[in-house]
């Protein structure tokens, strides 16, 4: 499900040829800033969005949760008017994603990071209580988990220890940079657990991400598309249940749900903010300076969410996880100098 907010909807007039092809500095005609992409970052771009047309009095801008790769489509397919600004993403942008923009004519690329989430694995507080390894959800959920077709239906058959109930996890599509993460952080880590499997990765990569990555269809696993508040709303339908969505939907629901801990590291902020939890992810928003000067306030909007994910900022108190220090003193050099992505830092 897509969800799309205008604050204050403005219509978008088209910039001029000549406007579309430059580098800044030009005036346009479209006087809100358009974000798309993670459902993830979503909120906390709400947000600051919110914040900063209060305080700025400017057209507050226009927002759309497509995922982070539905978002990196729209944001890489040009440079003008009708092209977004900026695009949120709950992990970090492709190499083949750059490559993209770079073939479409966005050239300049900004990196930001503005805060750290998780991903949680969550049940409902009626469920059956449960602790899970990456091993384990690794094998209830891959489609061939060691190369073999999954033929788990419940808890019980990935593990003896675990509850004699149906297999039945609600989360994240293909599309989502959360899903990206859990294939990555949570996923890969079982799958590597055996041995000859974890060899592929340096002898067959294909092969590897296909068995490690490759999340199954046929019915334990229900995508519930760019809509983390259904997963909640799935939990407490189902109790024994399992959802995967950002820590801070968690910390919105602790009245519904609770997280599952993973390795025995429970989802919380500071098991997050240390790398302690195996979920821990850092959030981005990637914005071209190509708009810069052109879409009014662009820049500015920039240094604001990073400021606002401080550790005293207003973000924090709705669920995001500050940045390390060094971080996030170096994000406000970039939201100031505006230095663009190589591609070399990419994969």
């Amino acid at each position: 499900m897509i969800k799309k907010i205008a604050l204050l909807a403005i219509p978008a007039l088209a910039l001029s040829a000549c406007q579309d092809q430059a580098s800044g500095g030009q005036g346009g005609n479209r006087s809100e800033i358009r974000i798309v992409g993670s459902s993830t970052v979503f909120p906390f771009a709400k947000a600051v969005a919110e914040q900063f047309s209060a305080d700025e009095g400017r057209s507050s801008p226009i927002l759309e949760s497509t995922g982070t790769g539905g978002g990196m489509k729209l944001f890489c397919a040009g440079i003008g008017s009708e092209t977004p600004d900026i695009a949120n993403a709950s992990r970090r942008m492709k190499a083949s994603e750059f490559e993209m923009c770079q073939t479409n004519g966005v050239t300049d690329v900004v990196e930001l990071q503005v805060g750290i989430d998780g991903i949680a694995i969550a049940q409902a507080n009626e469920g059956p209580a449960i602790m899970l390894t990456p091993r384990q959800i690794y094998e209830a959920i891959a489609e061939n988990p060691y190369g073999e077709k999954n033929t788990t239906t419940k808890w019980s058959d990935v593990d003896s220890s675990l509850p004699d109930i149906a297999i039945s996890v609600y989360g994240p599509p293909s599309t989502s940079g959360t899903r990206d993460a859990l294939t990555e952080l949570i996923m890969e880590v079982g799958c590597k657990t055996d041995d000859a499997t974890k060899a592929l990765k340096d002898t067959d990569g294909d092969a590897f991400d296909a068995i490690c990555h490759d999340v199954r269809a046929d019915g334990p696993y229900i995508d519930t598309g760019e809509n983390d508040n259904l997963i909640v709303q799935k939990l407490k339908a189902n109790p024994n249940s399992v959802g995967i969505f950002g820590y801070s939907f968690l910390e919105e629901n602790l009245d519904s749900v609770r997280g599952i801990s993973v390795s025995g590291v429970e989802p919380a902020y500071d098991a997050i903010a240390s790398g302690e939890y195996p979920g821990a992810r850092p959030l981005y928003i990637y914005a071209k300076k190509q708009h810069v000067g052109v879409i009014p306030g662009l820049q500015d909007f920039l240094t604001a969410f990073v400021e606002a994910g401080g550790d005293d900022g207003y973000l924090v108190k709705i669920g995001l996880i500050a940045s390390p220090e060094d971080v996030r003193t170096n994000m406000a050099t970039v939201a100031s100098d505006l230095p663009v992505l190589t591609g070399d830092e990419l994969k």
